[in-house]
């Protein structure tokens, strides 16, 4: 339990790596002007989206491992239920991020560096409820 505990945080710790950086890009790519830049920052995204996805699909395939050893605690906790709804919305924030970097590739920046700057913080908020739940495990 403790090596599949060790994996599932080292997914997480580099897929919200991801989650936290590929905004930020977002942001760097509303601001610039010329198209060397965007260029530059297209292959950016691109390349962490692809290196960041893999390790939510581990964040996922070791969390289920670690409720399978234990399902009857597991799936009667309230604090995992409440987790994984959390979890899921940042399932559609990564997927939400995919779609942007497809949008950002063909030049069609729909909102401005100060929107993509409240949208990087959203990981932030999702990860320090996670974490709380977690670890205190009020519920």
């Amino acid at each position: 339990m403790l090596w599949l505990k060790a994996f599932h945080l080292i997914a997480v710790i580099c897929w919200f790596a991801g989650l936290f950086y590929l905004p930020r890009l977002f942001v760097y790519h509303a601001l610039a002007t010329d198209q060397a830049t965007r260029d530059h920052l297209k292959v950016m995204e691109r390349k962490l989206y692809r290196f960041t996805s893999p390790f939510g699909l581990f964040v996922l395939i070791f969390g289920v491992a670690m409720m399978v050893q234990n399902p009857d605690y597991y799936l009667h906790a309230r604090w995992l239920q409440i987790k994984l709804v959390l979890v899921f919305l940042l399932f559609g924030y990564h997927g939400h991020c995919g779609k942007l970097v497809k949008q950002f590739a063909r030049d069609d920046i729909r909102h401005s560096h100060v929107y993509y700057r409240w949208f990087n913080e959203a990981p932030a908020l999702l990860l320090f409820a996670i974490v709380i739940l977690a670890v205190v495990k009020p519920w």
